[in-house]
C-alpha cells in the first residue's frame, strides 16, 4: 500500500488518469472513482501492479491480465512464477552458470516422514520456497533450531529450502529492462538484526544502507554483469531486484534472490539505486510504463494459432 500511495503521487498527472484498485485482505477489489467512456466502460491503457508476494508476485495477476489483454508494467508469467519460488531460481542461475549457495530442497511430507539432517555446516538458513518479505526464514545455529526453523517454514509453504549460512555482506542491485537490460549502481544492506530480516526490513527501521556501496570498481562491474545475467536467466522483463551475498573470506559474490516487483516506498532501495545511478523516481516510472506498452506492442505483431 505504501508502494502504490508513493508511485500514484510520483505520477505525472498532466500524463496519466490514475484509477485504483485496492485489492483487501479476503480478495475482493475496491476500485476508485472511475471517469468512464462514452460507452459506459473504463478504459485502461496499462496496469502498474504494486503486489508483493503472493498472488501478486507469483505469475497468478499476471496471468489474469494476460487473459484481460491489459498491458501491465514488470514480468511476465514465466519470469514472476520463476523468480517467486528460491529453488527454481537457483536452478535456472546454477544453468546460466552463475554463483549459488549451496541448498537443498525438502517437502513438507518428507520432513513428517524422516527427521533432516543437515548437510552444511552450521549456521544454516531455512526459508518456505515461495514467500516473499523474509517471512517464514530462520537462521538456525544448532540441531535443535534447525527442527524449529523447518517447522516454522513448512507453516508457509510445501516446500522448503535449506541453504549453507555465508558469513559475510549483503547487497542489492536494480535492473531495468529493455532491449538490452541495465543494471543500477549497487547498495548494501547492512542489517540491524541477526541478519535482514522481517522486522529489520518494516519494522524496526534500523538497517544502514550504503550507497553507493563500498566496492572497488571490478566488483561493483562483477555485481551488475551477474545481475543482468540473472534477470535475463529467469525471464524477467521491466523490473527486478537482484539480491546478493559475499563471502567475507572469499569475497565470492553469490545471486541470492531475484525481486520482480520490489518496493517502491519512499525508502525503498529499487528507486533509490536508480535516482543515484541518474534516473530519477518519476522518470523511472515512466520508462517502466513505456517498457510496458512496447512489449504489448510487440506481442501484437506475433501472430496468434488458435
Amino acid at each position: 500500500m505504501r508502494s502504490a500511495s508513493s508511485i500514484k503521487r510520483a505520477l505525472d498527472e498532466q500524463k496519466y488518469q490514475i484509477v485504483d484498485y485496492f485489492i483487501d485482505k479476503t480478495g475482493h477489489w475496491h476500485p476508485s472513482a472511475i471517469v468512464p467512456e462514452p460507452d459506459g466502460n473504463p478504459e485502461i491503457d496499462v496496469v502498474f501492479p504494486v503486489l508483493h508476494g503472493p498472488f501478486g508476485e507469483d505469475g497468478t495477476i499476471q496471468g489474469l491480465l494476460e487473459l484481460a489483454a491489459l498491458p501491465y508494467v514488470g514480468a511476465g508469467v514465466l519470469g514472476s512464477a520463476l523468480a517467486m519460488d528460491k529453488a527454481m531460481t537457483k536452478r535456472v542461475s546454477q544453468q546460466a552458470g552463475l554463483p549459488v549457495v549451496d541448498y537443498v530442497v525438502l517437502t513438507r511430507e518428507q520432513l513428517e516422514i524422516d527427521s533432516f539432517v543437515s548437510p552444511f555446516p552450521y549456521p544454516v538458513f531455512v526459508k518456505p520456497v515461495n514467500l516473499g518479505s523474509s517471512v517464514g526464514i530462520t537462521k538456525a545455529k544448532d540441531d535443535a533450531e534447525l527442527q524449529t526453523a523447518l517447522k516454522t517454514a513448512a507453516d508457509f509453504d510445501s516446500r522448503i529450502i535449506v541453504e549453507r549460512g555465508i558469513v559475510g555482506r549483503e547487497f542489492e542491485c536494480g535492473v531495468l529492462g529493455g532491449v538490452r537490460a541495465s543494471a543500477s549502481t549497487p547498495c548494501e544492506i547492512i542489517p540491524s538484526q541477526d541478519f535482514y530480516n522481517y522486522e529489520d526490513k518494516y519494522i524496526l527501521n534500523t538497517a544502514r544502507i550504503e550507497l553507493p556501496a563500498k566496492l572497488d570498481a571490478g566488483k561493483t562491474e562483477e555485481m551488475q554483469r551477474l545481475a543482468i545475467l540473472a534477470f535475463e536467466a529467469a525471464g524477467c522483463e521491466g523490473m527486478a531486484r537482484v539480491d546478493f551475498l559475499m563471502d567475507a573470506t572469499s569475497a565470492k559474490l553469490y545471486v541470492n534472490e531475484i525481486n520482480t516487483i520490489p518496493g517502491f516506498t519512499s525508502i525503498s532501495m529499487y528507486p533509490k539505486m536508480w535516482e543515484y545511478s541518474g534516473i530519477p523516481y518519476a522518470e523511472l516510472l515512466d520508462r517502466l510504463i513505456r517498457l510496458a506498452l512496447d512489449r504489448a506492442e510487440q506481442k501484437q505483431r506475433t501472430r496468434a494459432v488458435l
